[in-house]
């Protein structure tokens, strides 16, 4: 039986290490197979026993939360946009002018409303942290009145306040390695020994550095959610002649929408009326506006520029293109990266392991050396302040998720951190020809015509072809379309048989035309010269004589030579490229667009063992396969990164592959790759960086080099620069 999915919202949830604890614990379940939490969106991702009640897994979760986290609210995760009020939306066709007033002055309230709101801003942070503010007036009253102890010591509890009776909480509860616990300790310490200015000092500085912390890191997470938000907030649905404004969770398949300049599209649909510019870059990255006319498909996410059309609706809003992409970024946390398993894993034994240090240094050491058990308790106490791995355990994850976020804004789908990780040491590139370098849209480029008008030979072609559906057989059809009045439909076929892999036999206008390629003409004994052309080459004879032939050819895609000269630059070693085409088409691709190694006419089977024996091959990185998506799933999974071309509108892609290019454009695979390298070198960045800050205090610590001042920087003002430096993946 097939386990199921749960999407919970973490509402209030601001701390990574206890997102980290809350991930561990409910991995623990006997019921669950596997979880993940997306710190970024707050959102948790649980797959558990089918046999398992819902209510019954969700009530567990709650008590976890609840225990860790008491403010977090947990709710069941809707992908819904904003409520929409209609009751004076303006958009109705039979709405009064005074309506369209009343709201458009209400409006311009609301907007006065916002300015005070900005304006507000400072008074709202002054409310929101007057205890810390209170604190430290009389921490600076206490220093100036010659480090009085009792204004030292009410300051302290007044700054430290919410420290201390988070603390007292978690020991409640059993849970002892809690920052909360340790900065408490720490800070009681040195006052106990003494140390009034520096215990407040540090309870101050920690709660400033906190302030700061937690707003880079909702900064960061709202600056992803941001790239994100491709949700259209209400769409307008045309019902009993008029327009009426609803959420796009309300609209139906078959249902008109009327779409406006400026709005986004909030669902997928047909444009039956109207002609206007879509910028798409919200789901593919390519910035060049595409024309849109009655019969195109226009898809939710998209953005309407220049003319209001009217749009039937084709999918409802839960299964929609924006939603799709969305729960694909949103699934990207449950693949985590090495590096992120590294850390969560590092972070389960660093905390405990500097902690019984710091016992060893507060007890053991002054035994041992006969010294004042002051100096060591000291010392140990900074210990206790370095060992929360906050830095490690917030930046990575979000390092990782800005990756894919960056990638995402170009239109490029990375289905988890795993995959972002392993772009970076890709330096085998394979590459599916049709569809993928080429267009996979086939044209007539030259008729050689042998005593018959070249007219005349398109139309014996096209007669044969018109029952067929190959792309090969659409291009000729297409091609007599385009150059005669006469239609096709009106020439009388008596039969027609097509003969799978090469051509076609029919009967009409009185004569028997075959068309097909070398192999039907030898079978029905008619001589063809031999032909050096480039392309598919459709032979065509009238009563069994050879009349001529039609030469077919595939278009290189617009920037297949410069994704292919950018990967070389890059340093993609080994460029491939694998096709079921004919030897001569396939090495005169590759000659153009520059790639030396070619492998043609190979099966789909072929096409696996040739990514075999690349994957065996000693002394490489990573093989990425682009393909499709469809024709070449079974290479796709087999490759250490598949990619597949042509955007979200394939399911078979999207399953198949690990990375999705939603710009058919072969050069957005060096996007993703810049990308992925850049991502890992920003997390070992902060690794190292947060890493040898802290071990380098806690040596000095040891020695008795090191003060407080220095250990909350090695632990909050460390967390609030690699938070900051994480954010550099979001840039493009």
């Amino acid at each position: 039986m097939e386990n199921k999915k749960l999407k919970l919202s973490l509402n209030g949830l601001d701390c990574a290490n206890c997102a980290g604890k809350i991930e561990n614990i409910i991995t623990k379940f006997p019921e669950v197979k596997n979880v993940s939490l997306n710190f970024s969106f707050k959102l948790l991702i649980i797959e558990y026993d089918a046999n398992i009640d819902e209510k019954y897994i969700i009530d567990k979760v709650k008590k976890v939360v609840n225990d860790l986290e008491p403010h977090v609210k947990v709710e069941k995760y809707t992908l819904k946009s904003k409520q929409i009020s209609n009751s004076k939306s303006c958009c109705s066709d039979s709405c009064r002018v005074d309506d369209c007033e009343e709201y458009n002055n209400n409006h311009h309230e609301n907007g006065h409303a916002s300015e005070d709101k900005t304006n507000n801003k400072f008074i709202d942070f002054i409310k929101e942290n007057i205890r810390l503010i209170i604190g430290a007036i009389i921490f600076v009253v206490g220093m100036l009145l010659n480090e009085n102890p009792i204004l030292l010591v009410i300051s302290y509890l007044i700054i430290g306040a919410e420290v201390l009776l988070n603390a007292i909480r978690n020991i409640v509860k059993g849970k002892v390695f809690d920052e909360n616990f340790l900065m408490s300790i720490a800070t009681i310490g040195a006052i106990a020994i003494g140390q009034y200015p520096e215990g407040v000092a540090v309870m101050l500085f920690y709660e400033i550095g906190e302030l700061f912390q937690g707003y880079a890191v909702n900064k960061s997470r709202n600056s992803i959610s941001d790239l994100m938000d491709i949700k259209a907030e209400y769409a307008n649905l045309e019902k009993d002649n008029k327009i009426i404004k609803v959420s796009p969770e309300e609209v139906k398949i078959d249902d008109i929408i009327i779409i406006k300049p400026g709005e986004r599209v909030p669902v997928d649909g047909i444009v039956i009326s109207g002609n206007t510019s879509i910028d798409s870059s919200a789901l593919t990255g390519e910035s060049i506006p595409v024309n849109k006319k009655d019969g195109d498909e226009i898809l939710a996410g998209c953005i309407n520029r220049t003319s209001t059309i009217k749009v039937k609706v084709t999918s409802e809003f839960e299964n929609s293109t924006v939603a799709r992409i969305l729960e694909l970024v949103q699934d990207a946390s449950s693949r985590k990266a090495k590096t992120e398993k590294f850390i969560t894993k590092f972070a389960r034994y660093y905390t405990p392991i500097v902690v019984i240090c710091a016992i060893i240094l507060a007890v053991a050491l002054p035994l041992i050396t006969g010294q004042d058990f002051s100096k060591w308790i000291y010392r140990a106490l900074i210990f206790l302040v370095v060992s929360c791995p906050c830095a490690l355990v917030v930046s990575v994850p979000l390092g990782l998720f800005a990756g894919i976020g960056s990638a995402s804004s170009k239109g490029i789908l990375i289905k988890g951190g795993n995959y972002l990780e392993s772009l970076k040491d890709v330096d085998t590139v394979v590459f599916d020809k049709t569809g993928t370098l080429t267009k996979g849209i086939f044209k007539v480029n030259k008729i050689n015509n042998l005593d018959i008008s070249k007219s005349e030979l398109l139309k014996y072609a096209a007669i044969c072809e018109s029952y067929s559906n190959h792309p090969i057989a659409k291009s000729i059809v297409e091609e007599y379309n385009i150059s005669n009045n006469v239609d096709l439909s009106e020439i009388a076929i008596e039969s027609h048989k097509e003969i799978s892999g090469k051509g076609v036999i029919a009967k009409a206008l009185g004569k028997t035309i075959i068309a097909g390629n070398e192999k039907l003409m030898q079978a029905n004994n008619i001589d063809v010269p031999k032909n050096d052309s480039i392309g598919t080459i459709v032979y065509v004879a009238v009563d069994n004589e050879y009349k001529g032939n039609i030469i077919i050819s595939d278009q290189i895609k617009d920037d297949t030579k410069d994704a292919i000269r950018k990967l070389k630059e890059i340093g993609i070693k080994d460029i491939v490229m694998l096709t079921g085409d004919s030897k001569r088409v396939a090495d005169s691709v590759a000659k153009e667009i520059g790639i030396d190694n070619v492998y043609s006419e190979l099966l789909p089977d072929n096409k696996v063992e040739k990514i075999e024996e690349l994957l065996n091959k000693e002394n490489r990185g990573k093989v990425a396969f682009v393909g499709d998506g469809i024709n070449d799933a079974p290479v796709l999974a087999r490759a250490d990164v598949g990619v597949a071309m042509g955007g979200i509108g394939s399911d078979a892609a999207i399953e198949a592959a690990d990375v999705v290019l939603m710009k058919d454009e072969p050069s957005a695979l060096v996007d993703a790759i810049k990308i992925g390298r850049k991502t890992n070198k920003i997390l070992w960045q902060n690794i190292i960086f947060s890493l040898v800050i802290k071990i380098l205090v806690l040596i000095l610590a040891t020695i008795g080099d090191a003060n407080m001042w220095e250990a909350v920087f090695a632990d909050v003002g460390v967390t609030l620069i690699a938070v900051l430096n994480s954010m550099r993946a979001l840039r493009n």
